[in-house]
């Protein structure tokens, strides 16, 4: 699964790399993003803007908000057969931008917390869904999911899934809106493993509550990635 990533770029080098407008004055670097946050997304009925939706996908046939709390992730391979997801899949599907995530490994009876990046330490993006939601009084909550799938060679001895990162070409194309259904789970399969790497850090990042900066920090290094 992925319960928790990073996105700890300046907001301009966001905006270069995605080629879309970004807020700078709300926009807030996070080291320790966390399921129910409002968090930066590209959705393919708005491409040329970076908005913020809630992490934990509503469907917009939710009688309660809080259905979103048990949908930060989508399993790839029951997004044509989950009620949940299945519309998602076909019309509104968008890039989760980040440039780093966590994974807890476990270690006899602990968990170490590892962070996963690109080697280059580049920004990418996850393959997400997401969908809009009213209240009872007409308010509107957009929120998203992030897409999993098998776990490539670097990551399958910490964690038996891993979340879907597009590469760069596949990007516009996931947003597209003349791709069906089946042509979309043809992209979303585990990144090549040559191009990431991993290292632990603390275990401050096991609360959400930290925020810092930190927890990008190696334990084996002394030093993370900025």
């Amino acid at each position: 699964m992925c319960g928790r990533y990073t996105l700890a770029k300046k907001p301009e080098v966001i905006a270069q790399r995605f080629d879309a407008s970004l807020e700078k004055d709300t926009f807030r670097e996070t080291f320790n993003a966390a399921p129910t946050q409002v968090l930066p997304v590209i959705s393919n009925n708005n491409p040329e803007t970076i908005r913020y939706f809630k992490w934990g996908l509503i469907p917009f046939w939710a009688k309660d908000a809080s259905i979103g709390n048990k949908m930060i992730n989508a399993r790839a391979e029951t997004l044509k057969e989950k009620p949940a997801f299945r519309k998602s899949l076909q019309q509104k599907r968008c890039l989760v931008i980040a440039d780093g995530f966590y994974e807890w490994k476990k270690e006899g009876k602990t968990k170490q917390p590892f962070r996963i990046t690109l080697k280059d330490n580049g920004l990418f993006a996850f393959a997400g869904l997401w969908d809009e939601w009213k209240d009872d009084k007409g308010n509107k909550v957009q929120s998203f999911t992030i897409i999993t799938t098998d776990p490539n060679e670097l990551m399958a001895p910490i964690h038996n899934r891993m979340p879907v990162i597009l590469p760069p070409a596949q990007e516009k194309h996931w947003l597209s809106n003349d791709l069906n259904p089946d042509e979309a789970m043809d992209l979303l399969v585990p990144y090549n493993a040559a191009d990431m790497e991993a290292y632990p850090v603390s275990t401050l990042v096991n609360s959400p509550a930290n925020n810092i900066k930190e927890l990008l920090d190696s334990l084996e290094k002394g030093a993370g990635a900025s």
